[in-house]
């Protein structure tokens, strides 16, 4: 990777890290050159991966930038935001990359930022770190009250599937990453589509990495998205529901089994046995116009209420494990467990 220079990386702290930039591109046209611009100087290479763009942006910034560290990957066919992301990641892991960012060519991501995005890494306090958009009360407030009730559904959902009860805005697509800890990350198995970000979420908390929130402002380009919105939400919601039980079964079964894996259990047996012998004697008493005893009442609700209490203690352990160790500086150097598609 070619040498830095301007004092921006020594001012935050990473004089020694080489950092690099992946900016997908698909129907980027008009904002890619602007976005490639304006990376900071301090940043050792950029890698513009076109997506196999129809307007041809990777051919444009391989015309129209003479910035020498500039890199434009070709996909031979539509990866998908994550995988063109992956790809671009992988070149950066290959050319000696310590930290790589990903920033949209769309504009609607501030290069100047990056500096806030690498600093918690460089520092040791992050392994991964992602923009919130969500962060300034004022942008909130200016921000549509559609918007913000479905973020916030979508954020718990991911709260849920990922384990990263410490974050918000989980689809914010500016990232940036510890090379060793993507070089463990099976790259492969990674959601290549729009669940990329919050695939990623998963995929790390299945490592214990530590995960930071970025402050961000909320900037919304003119540009027409490809996101199929019924497609999209179908997808989403299979695969939120596969990683939370991945997650589940991982983190409390395969590698501990500890009280929080009992009250899950104990806690799950007695809703589902006080849920089932409740509904079946109302069904009883309608069909024979019976009204139930008090016995038969207290039977079925007090497994709901005890397992309800037990389930919501499993909850309360579960957003104290939060990972908050970093575990880069305690991973080997190179891709030991890295998986190339």
């Amino acid at each position: 990777m070619t040498g830095r220079s301007g004092s921006s990386v020594a001012g935050a702290g990473w004089e020694r890290l080489q950092v690099a930039v992946v900016i997908p591109c698909y129907r980027v046209r008009e904002t890619v050159l602007a976005v490639v611009r304006a990376v900071p100087p301090a940043v050792a290479a950029i890698y513009v991966v076109d997506d196999c763009c129809p307007e041809g942006s990777g051919r444009l910034v391989h015309e129209g930038v003479g910035d020498p560290r500039v890199r434009v990957l070709f996909n031979e066919r539509n990866l998908g935001v994550g995988g063109a992301t992956l790809a671009g990641f992988r070149r950066a892991l290959e050319e000696g990359a310590d930290v790589i960012v990903k920033i949209d060519g769309d504009g609607q991501m501030d290069p100047a930022l990056l500096p806030h995005f690498v600093a918690p890494i460089a520092a040791g306090h992050a392994d991964y770190t992602k923009g919130n958009r969500f962060f300034n009360l004022e942008d909130v407030a200016a921000m549509p009250r559609a918007r913000l009730a479905g973020n916030a559904v979508l954020s718990f959902v991911a709260k849920l599937s990922g384990g990263y009860w410490n974050i918000f805005d989980p689809t914010n697509g500016y990232v940036a990453i510890h090379a060793r800890v993507f070089a463990w990350l099976p790259a492969g198995k990674i959601d290549p589509g729009y669940f990329f970000e919050t695939d990623m979420l998963f995929r790390l908390n299945t490592l214990r990495a530590v995960v930071a929130d970025i402050p961000m402002r909320a900037v919304y380009g003119g540009a027409a998205s490809s996101l199929r919105l019924p497609r999209e939400a179908v997808r989403f919601a299979a695969g939120h529901a596969r990683n939370f039980a991945r997650r589940i079964f991982y983190n409390y079964f395969l590698r501990d089994f500890n009280f929080a894996s009992l009250e899950l259990v104990l806690g799950s047996l007695l809703v589902l046995f006080g849920g089932v012998f409740g509904a079946m004697k109302w069904w009883q008493g309608s069909v024979h116009d019976v009204f139930a005893s008090s016995g038969t009442v207290m039977l079925s609700a007090l497994p709901v209420i005890l397992g309800a209490m037990l389930l919501l203690a499993f909850i309360g352990h579960d957003i104290q494990s939060v990972p908050r160790d970093p575990i880069h500086g305690r991973l080997p150097r190179g891709p030991a467990r890295h998986r190339a598609g």
